[in-house]
C-alpha cells in the first residue's frame, strides 16, 4: 500500500527544489487569477516555519504590512508558485520562529544574517 501511495504522490511532486531554510527572507511569486486574467503576485517576508514531508510539505512566510503581522502558508508542491527568490540568508537556532509573532517593529522581522559560505 505504501508503494502505491508513493507512486501516486510522485506524480504531483515539484521537480525543481527551492533552496531556502527557516530564517531566510524570501520573495514568493504566486500566480493568482482575477476574472479571466492571471498574474504573478509577490509576497515577500521571513520564513518562520517549514512543516510536513512529501506532497503535504508547506512553509509559512511572515511579513509586517502597515504595522500588522501577516502570515501566509504556501504548499511547497503547489503548481501556482512560479518561483521563490532568497533575498537574505538567515542564521537561526530554532526550527520554528513563532516567537516573532509577539514582537513589533523592526524586531518582528530581525534575524541574524548568515555571512559567507557554510562548510
Amino acid at each position: 500500500m505504501k508503494k502505491e501511495i508513493k507512486t501516486f504522490e510522485e506524480k504531483y511532486m515539484r521537480k525543481e527544489k527551492f533552496e531556502f531554510e527557516v530564517g531566510d527572507a524570501i520573495d514568493v511569486f504566486f500566480r493568482i487569477t482575477e476574472g479571466d486574467k492571471t498574474r504573478a503576485q509577490l509576497f515577500s517576508g521571513l520564513v518562520i516555519g517549514i512543516k510536513g514531508t512529501g506532497i503535504s510539505k508547506a512553509f509559512t512566510v511572515r511579513r509586517i504590512s502597515y504595522g500588522e503581522g501577516v502570515e501566509r502558508v504556501f504548499p511547497y508542491n503547489s503548481p501556482l508558485i512560479e518561483k521563490v527568490v532568497v533575498t537574505k540568508k538567515g542564521r537561526v537556532r530554532r526550527a520554528k520562529l513563532y516567537y516573532l509573532r509577539g514582537r513589533t517593529g523592526k524586531r518582528a522581522v530581525k534575524v541574524k544574517e548568515q555571512i559567507g559560505q557554510e562548510a
